[in-house]
């Protein structure tokens, strides 16, 4: 790899630790290759990505970054997984992890807090922001099938009573 092409991986690398909600370092040592496209595809599907890059490289790139805490975890063979959402690559990752022992989340940053791999793993626990935005609308769905319900009721009521009296008359 040429001087250029090391200059454009690190502005790469720059802007991921910039724009992603989370990233996360995970150690990768033993994956296969079909593995790694499992776990790709997984990370994808989520809405993330999975990044791997020699970590001097990720270390320049980390440089006055946000996220700049990650670097100590840097070491190794080394996988960068992250997602725009603050918790989508977290859950893939931590998830994949339960399955595969041979990736072991290693920490991550959310912006700029640094995680730990219980911090991660907390994270991973968290609803997505999908799964929040489903709940806000419940909650504001909720009142009104329960108002359309009280107002139907009655009439449903009174149309029972009748049809009953109704029978006895006949």
């Amino acid at each position: 790899m040429d001087r250029a092409q090391k200059e454009k991986v690190v502005e790469e690398l720059g802007q991921i630790f910039e724009s992603s909600g989370v990233v996360v370092v995970s150690r990768y040592e033993g994956l296969t290759v079909a593995e790694m496209q499992d776990l790709r595809a997984q990370m994808r599907e989520a809405g993330g990505s999975v990044r791997v890059a020699k970590n001097r490289l990720a270390k320049i790139a980390l440089e006055g970054k946000p996220c700049a805490s990650i670097a100590d975890y840097l070491s190794g063979m080394t996988v960068l997984a992250y997602s725009e959402d603050p918790v989508a690559a977290a859950k893939v990752i931590d998830a994949y992890a339960k399955g595969n022992d041979k990736l072991e989340i290693l920490g991550g940053a959310m912006g700029e807090n640094g995680l730990d791999v219980d911090g991660v793993k907390a994270v991973a626990k968290m609803p997505s922001r999908e799964e929040l935005i489903a709940s806000i609308v419940g909650c504001i769905a909720a009142p009104a099938s329960n108002i359309a319900g009280a107002i139907g009721a009655p009439a449903s009521n009174i149309a029972s009573v009748l049809s009953t009296i109704e029978e006895k008359a006949a």
